[in-house]
């Protein structure tokens, strides 16, 4: 199965206030102290409303000749593994500079700081058990400390609903393409055969709302609305037991994603959840939608997410437009939550699922 990406940018800071710093900052600090370079860190400014962006005309719903896939899709990611690990095996033989460079590409790509300690203090303890041989050694034991990380989750998405339609809530800040997204796994399951309603819950920005009515048009979903401004939780409650007196098999929920005010939009979350479990339908996903390119920042805010929801999984988008594709394993080990789908590209279909073994094998091929 396969699904499609949003490409709307976000920035993201820390909840709360106060200034977020990217890993840019601990991996510079690291290489200053190591070669005498100097690196400067990402900052974004706290309390910075992101503008609406103008509605995306949906793309035309094509099915592609062949499905995208991680290898294809995620360049920028698998050229930063291949450059460093083409200068390691260079060296032909393991020293300081080989486990510094080791060091210096899993922060490059975003594993986060504590992730990349521990595989490396994993690596440097088998190689004291078990001396290897040289490079080629030591980055296959990284490849398989690497897909270890990132085995035994559980990725399907449950339509088990005891009486009723399954519920889907997608949540997230503005600008991660949580409305682009649900118009995009509407299309793959009424192309697979379900019946679905799109349920347009961030009220607070029209332009949503008519996005959102365009996908279920073209991929011919149901569509409920309500005025802008509604109480998202009723909108969403109205559009359950629309899909229930209809007998559809699935609702796809908008949420609203506004920050300026993060108290109220959690407790709205909330709310919605609380609502969402009173209709004739069973909430069987809670996917929190995050940028790929914001890297390490979307953590902080993912946290926020996760606690006001009961987040089930992750839609990470835009994974072929970043570097940063180590965010996967820092959103698996930190945070404990499974990647569900990740956005490979701007077409109807390029939201796929996400598998670790294609993930990790393209980065080190």
């Amino acid at each position: 199965m396969t699904l499609a990406a949003s490409t709307n940018e976000i920035v993201l800071w820390v909840a709360g206030g106060g200034v977020v710093f990217g890993t840019g900052v601990v991996l510079a600090s690291r290489v200053i102290a190591r070669r005498g370079a100097s690196r400067t860190g990402d900052t974004v400014a706290p309390g910075v409303d992101v503008p609406a962006a103008p509605i995306a005309e949906p793309p035309v719903v094509e099915a592609p000749a062949t499905p995208p896939t991680v290898r294809d899709r995620t360049s920028r990611t698998r050229g930063l593994f291949a450059n460093a690990l083409s200068s390691i095996r260079g060296r032909g033989r393991i020293d300081g500079e080989t486990w510094a460079d080791l060091e210096e590409l899993l922060l490059r790509a975003d594993l986060g700081v504590g992730l990349v300690d521990g595989l490396i203090a994993d690596l440097r303890a088998r190689a004291t058990e078990s001396p290897m041989t040289g490079v080629e050694e030591l980055i296959a034991g990284l490849r398989e400390s690497m897909t270890a990380r990132l085995s035994g989750a559980n990725r399907s998405l449950s339509m088990e609903s005891p009486s009723g339609p399954a519920v889907w809530l997608f949540v997230g800040v503005n600008g991660v393409g949580k409305t682009t997204t649900i118009g995009k796994v509407a299309t793959a399951r009424v192309a697979a055969g379900a019946s679905v309603v799109l349920a347009a819950g961030d009220t607070f920005r029209a332009a949503a709302a008519e996005q959102l009515q365009i996908w279920a048009e073209r991929s011919g979903a149901g569509f409920v609305r309500g005025a802008e401004g509604a109480d998202p939780a009723s909108v969403i409650f109205d559009g359950i037991e629309s899909a229930a007196a209809k007998n559809a098999d699935l609702v796809l929920a908008d949420t609203a994603g506004r920050l300026q005010n993060k108290t109220n939009l959690m407790e709205e979350l909330r709310k919605v959840r609380r609502v969402a479990d009173k209709a004739r339908g069973a909430v069987t996903e809670v996917l929190l939608v995050v940028d790929a390119t914001t890297g390490q920042n979307g953590l902080s805010q993912a946290r926020e997410f996760a606690a006001a929801t009961d987040v089930t999984g992750v839609v990470l988008t835009k994974l072929d437009g970043s570097a940063k594709g180590g965010i996967v394993f820092a959103i698996e080990t930190e945070l404990g939550i499974p990647v569900k789908l990740v956005g490979l590209g701007e077409g109807a279909h390029d939201l796929v699922t996400f598998n670790p073994g294609d993930f990790v094998s393209a980065l080190f091929e």
